[in-house]
């Protein structure tokens, strides 16, 4: 059996994306990632409240691991802005 990811290819995925709103949405993304035009489309078509978070020099896979690079203080301004 093999496995594709052709479903989730042709599964309109931002469709449905407005419907978050009223929760906040963040993003966050490298700077490098190549799939940083992903998230800008994303963040363009949902609604408020929501953020964009690009990460200077950092890569997709940077921000799995490389702790130096995740920027954790403005992540937790984000929770404790929209969970408080």
């Amino acid at each position: 059996s093999q496995t594709t990811p052709l479903s989730f290819m042709n599964m309109p995925i931002l469709t449905y994306i407005a419907e978050i709103s009223p929760r906040p949405t963040l993003f966050v993304h490298g700077e490098k990632a190549h799939s940083r035009y992903f998230a800008e489309t994303a963040f363009a078509a949902a609604a408020e409240p929501k953020e964009l978070m690009i990460v200077p020099g950092a890569s997709h896979t940077d921000l799995y691991d490389q702790m130096d690079k995740i920027p954790f203080d403005r992540i937790a301004d984000f929770f404790g802005q929209h969970l408080a």
